[in-house]
């Protein structure tokens, strides 16, 4: 029996803790034996949560049990986080065989010295921060989670479900974890290198109006309903055509929308046509040579390519590991 235990404190993220325990917690409920779930806090008192919870612990620090499992989750509490704490997680954290955070709490592991020369994600408001100050620590924002041997990171609050499922899967095999997934009505899990946000959350918005028509579509101009890049994945979205719909020269277009979006146009096309074919291989029952037509890639092996290139997998593969087992 593997003993998950998570570390609580005041300003935890409430859903941090409860969305990974509910996901061990079912497959306990599936295969009995399996997992033991203790929470802890410093001093065995409750602990009041962000959103004003209050979480009564199984364990103190003094009489907690050895944990496969140790769940560091974020929140609040993590911004000017209890000396004790981190001094309880450096000496702690060696031992357990494996260590997962979600959210901010990778900033908790950070400050025990429990990241250096990991590679690691946390939520995307605190990756700067997390890199700033820990150099040593490899910091990757975009994944929703990252593996790096016994060491578990994961995004944002729901990331930390994605996380606990794929732990699950490796532990007790696929069925059990399907299992878990159906009965919270979630996708078994999203694959981890998911970006945590599209294209066009990660690209700033262009200020001046022909770059921002061009990105994020207008009204009906003389140039016709062409509408967003995003909209339309399959269509010629070259510099040159790009620059012509928003009257600009290729060279000027590609330099302003650069310095504007933070981002190429080739690169900000190649994610948005990513997106859409992941969409469309998770969504629907499409072949792979009618996706790679409509999101634009012309011929089955460009998509490849492309998925191999960024995701490390082919998409037949991608679709195989990752569209949701219809539940009846």
């Amino acid at each position: 029996m593997r003993t998950v235990l998570a570390v609580l404190f005041d300003g935890v993220q409430s859903l941090d803790v409860s969305g990974p325990v509910e996901v061990f917690h079912g497959a306990e409920r599936h295969r009995p034996g399996t997992y033991r779930i203790r929470t802890v806090t410093a001093d065995g008192g409750p602990v009041r949560t962000s959103s004003g919870l209050t979480l009564v612990p199984d364990h103190s620090f003094a009489d907690a049990p050895a944990a496969h499992t140790l769940l560091v989750p974020g929140g609040e509490g993590t911004r000017r986080p209890d000396p004790g704490l981190v001094d309880w997680l450096r000496e702690q954290g060696p031992r357990a065989v494996r260590l997962v955070s979600v959210c901010s709490g990778a900033l908790l592991l950070a400050e025990a010295g429990l990241l250096d020369g990991r590679r690691v994600t946390s939520h995307w408001s605190v990756c700067a921060r997390l890199a700033r100050d820990h150099p040593s620590v490899e910091v990757d924002p975009d994944p929703i989670f990252v593996r790096d041997g016994n060491l578990a990171t994961s995004a944002g609050v729901t990331s930390g479900i994605d996380l606990a499922l794929a732990l699950v899967e490796e532990d007790t095999g696929r069925d059990v974890a399907l299992s878990v997934a159906r009965h919270l009505v979630v996708f078994l899990r999203r694959p981890g290198n998911q970006a945590q946000f599209s294209a066009q959350l990660t690209a700033q918005t262009a200020r001046r109006e022909p770059l921002r028509e061009v990105q994020l579509g207008a009204p009906p101009t003389p140039l016709g309903q062409w509408g967003r890049i995003s909209e339309h994945p399959g269509a010629d979205l070259s510099v040159e055509a790009l620059a012509a719909r928003a009257r600009l020269s290729p060279r000027h277009f590609a330099r302003a929308f650069h310095a504007e979006t933070g981002t190429t146009p080739g690169r900000y096309v190649d994610r948005v046509r990513l997106e859409h074919a992941r969409r469309l291989l998770e969504d629907t029952a499409g072949g792979v040579e009618e996706i790679s037509r409509a999101c634009g890639y012309g011929t089955p092996e460009a998509m490849r390519r492309a998925f191999v290139r960024t995701l490390g997998t082919a998409p037949a593969e991608y679709r195989r590991r990752f569209r949701p087992t219809p539940v009846h």
